[in-house]
């Protein structure tokens, strides 16, 4: 048991957040908020999956979802790029988009979301 209470609500939770993200994260389309919601998933499944395994994905261990947050906070410092509909629709908020601005709080979001769930949510297992 991981100790996410309650189970079945966070199970749906994170996997409407993995499936939403990565599909905005892979449009670049708000990319921020993208990056977000990819590095607030990752911590809470590194730290309460994966951590007790190892640093190496191999053994099952926290390394891939490290990986995982450091490319969508990447993409956020950089920008989507080209071929985005972040930079085809360009206006207000998104023509900062690859600024030290959205990449800082797309950082901090992601991480304070990760930290306040686990904080609220997270039990861990009596045997652990």
């Amino acid at each position: 048991s991981i100790g996410m209470k309650p189970g079945r609500i966070h199970a749906y939770a994170a996997s409407l957040t993995e499936m939403g993200a990565g599909l905005l994260f892979a449009a670049g389309l708000l990319t921020p908020l993208a990056a977000a919601g990819m590095i607030a998933v990752m911590i809470v499944a590194g730290w309460t999956s994966h951590r007790k395994n190892g640093f190496f994905i191999v053994g099952d261990g926290w390394e891939y979802n490290m990986i995982l947050a450091v490319i969508a906070l990447s993409v956020a410092i950089t920008g989507p790029g080209r071929y985005s509909v972040d930079h085809a629709i360009d206006c207000g908020i998104l023509g900062a988009i690859g600024s030290g601005w959205t990449a800082l709080i797309a950082g901090v979001v992601g991480a304070v979301a990760a930290v306040a769930q686990m904080l609220v949510f997270y039990r861990p297992p009596a045997d652990a």
